[in-house]
């Protein structure tokens, strides 16, 4: 278990203070899970407030005897009710706010009403823009914490080889590899930043099921088990000669990397074997042009446009009617972070050291599903893969 050394927590803090001045605000008011843990190391239910200028403070409701364990800020404090915020505030210093940053891309309004009513002529700007910001570039320890999850991943896909066989169901082979990679380590929540996203684990598909569309803001989805959760494995079972997708996201100390590989037992057919093919082109064209100062959109556009050179206009990233329009996305403590290597991001530029996955898929109705993920670290240069399992379609 790792705790957030301090000398992190300042810096984060640090860089979204210069950005809040830039802008402007008095401060910042943060309470969602995500950004708690980057700011604090914690996410004891409480709020995190950082004054433009000056000391931190993390006001804790519930359990504040975890948080101040947990948490190496100087001004961890329990709070009754955010009704006393304004005289705890004034208790260190900070004259009430007027014009303050809040989550509003994830913040309940109801929530939200309550701080009106609490902070008097309050005038609430959206601020996660500026914290996603702040979060897309990984610090030394962030990297090292996402790559102990890629040598877990690594671990879990070779689990997965030994596993599979003809005749066990996609749902069996997912728990068996869930099983496994918990009791590595993994910690078992994945966290999403938008709205009623949800995924457990990963997916397991085998052959037709790969192809099987979901609400989802995927290329897969999967029927699942039950229109409860409308996506995921389900008791088809696996038969030779048709592509199986092991996609799992490792979480492990808070962190996540997101990786795919396919694989079958015994050949699949020629049409698939050369989509998978191709798929690594796309990845391959991915690694020519990603680099500090190329927009998130341009690359987009240069990989989508290979993939549909080769092809795959009506297969590429979803099947025709239900594609998507990105090929990857940030990945950090959240799946859906900045950057997104998608349409329209064009006034928007890779940065060194942000994070993303980039998955090109290909999808066959009928027939299931081919592609690969990596997740990447933005170098000087270029990108860095930091999920390293065997890309070969592994024919067992």
């Amino acid at each position: 278990m790792r705790i957030t050394p301090l000398s992190e927590l300042e810096n984060r803090s640090r860089k979204l203070q210069k950005l809040l001045r830039n802008e402007g605000l008095d401060g910042a008011l943060l309470v969602q899970n995500s950004d708690l843990f980057y700011f604090t190391g914690s996410i004891q239910r409480g709020l995190f407030y950082l004054p433009a200028e000056g000391d931190p403070l993390y006001l804790v409701i519930k359990d504040f005897g975890r948080a101040r364990m947990e948490s190496g800020l100087k001004h961890v404090l329990p709070i009754s009710s955010i009704s006393s915020l304004p005289e705890v505030l004034s208790q260190h210093g900070i004259a009430e706010p007027g014009r303050v940053g809040f989550e509003l891309d994830v913040l309940p309004v109801q929530q939200f009403r309550r701080y009106q009513k609490v902070l008097n002529n309050l005038d609430a700007v959206d601020v996660s823009p500026l914290v996603r910001k702040v979060r897309a570039c990984k610090s030394d320890y962030e990297l090292a914490v996402m790559t102990d999850c890629a040598i877990l991943a690594e671990k879990t896909y070779e689990q997965a080889k030994k596993l599979l066989a003809v005749g066990m169901t996609d749902l069996e082979i997912s728990a068996e590899l869930e099983c496994f990679a918990r009791k590595e380590g993994h910690q078992g929540v994945i966290r999403f930043r938008g709205f009623n996203s949800e995924l457990h684990f990963g997916h397991v598909f085998s052959g037709s099921d790969g192809a099987v569309p979901a609400y989802l803001d995927a290329p897969l989805g999967g029927l699942g088990v039950t229109p409860a959760v409308g996506q995921g494995s389900s008791y088809k079972t696996i038969a030779a000669g048709e592509p199986i997708i092991i996609d799992f996201i490792i979480a492990f100390d808070g962190y996540l990397v997101d990786q795919t590989r396919t694989l079958s037992i015994g050949p699949v057919d020629a049409e698939l074997k050369q989509a998978y093919a191709d798929m690594v082109k796309v990845q391959d064209r991915l690694l020519e042009i990603a680099r500090p100062g190329v927009s998130w959109g341009e690359v987009y556009r240069q990989c989508h446009a290979l993939a549909l050179d080769l092809g795959y206009a009506d297969s590429f990233m979803g099947a025709k009617g239900a594609q998507v329009s990105f090929i990857g996305h940030g990945i950090g403590i959240e799946v859906d972070e900045y950057p997104f290597i998608a349409r329209g991001f064009d006034d928007q530029l890779l940065e060194e050291n942000m994070t993303f996955a980039f998955e090109p898929k290909a999808v066959f109705p009928g027939r299931g599903a081919v592609g690969i993920e990596n997740t990447w670290q933005v170098t000087r240069n270029g990108i860095k893969r930091l999920t390293f399992a065997n890309e070969n379609l592994v024919e067992l």
